[in-house]
């Protein structure tokens, strides 16, 4: 089923410029990258796709990014003095362009981010009008928006998981618009990929860590809240 446009999607966000697609969506994809990693690194290599590839410098998506990064909002005017302001941090970054990946969507982003013990490869696509795609969190298919609280879950791919997970988050009161599972092999690790339409509450999230086949659980709230 297509996704619905809404006025977000034709207007685009409240940014710094020039583009929407390659500063303010390249903005969110950063911030939620963080949120993933749950804490601002200090290593970050950065690969632009594509279009990003030939115009990152020009568009400023390269600003865009480590704002993202510094989690700045899409309309914070630091955007702009961002490759100045990353360097008052202990924020080591490294640029790289692949210019030709045909499997991949036009205005791609990779995000290897590392801080102490904590790291986190992330695949996001800017669609256009500030609406991004995080297509990637460490290798697992995830495709989530950010637009909804967001839940990851990586856990063993035990019989049964699917279910009872989803039961867990109804009896919070949270209305499930969008779910995605993503494994690799049979038998092995799975990622779910879960979008709500409200918050889930810390007691909930604190009894899926606590599930023994359950690996790790990453929440992150509407970003535009």
């Amino acid at each position: 089923m297509a996704k619905q446009s809404s006025i977000f999607n034709m207007i685009g966000p409240v940014m710094i410029g020039p583009s929407s697609s390659h500063t303010a969506g390249v903005v969110r994809i950063g911030r939620v990258a963080i949120r993933l990693l749950g804490v601002i690194p200090e290593q970050a290599v950065i690969t632009f796709y594509n279009s990003f590839a030939r115009t990152y410098e020009g568009h400023g998506s390269d600003r865009a990014i480590l704002a993202g990064l510094m989690d700045f909002k899409t309309d914070d005017k630091r955007i702009k003095e961002s490759l100045q302001l990353a360097k008052e941090l202990p924020l080591h970054y490294i640029f790289k362009s692949v210019g030709n990946a045909s499997t991949l969507h036009p205005n791609t982003i990779k995000l290897e981010l590392k801080k102490n013990d904590k790291q986190i490869e992330v695949i996001g696509e800017s669609l256009g009008g500030g609406v991004i795609n995080i297509a990637e969190v460490d290798g697992f298919v995830t495709n989530f928006s950010a637009s909804l609280h967001s839940l990851l879950i990586m856990a063993e791919d035990v019989k049964g998981s699917i279910a009872f997970i989803a039961n867990v988050i109804s009896n919070d009161q949270c209305n499930i618009a969008n779910m995605s599972v993503s494994r690799k092999g049979k038998n092995k690790m799975a990622c779910l990929a879960i979008e709500m339409d409200s918050g889930i509450k810390p007691t909930t999230l604190m009894y899926l860590k606590a599930l023994h086949w359950v690996n790790e659980v990453i929440y992150v709230p509407d970003i535009d809240l």
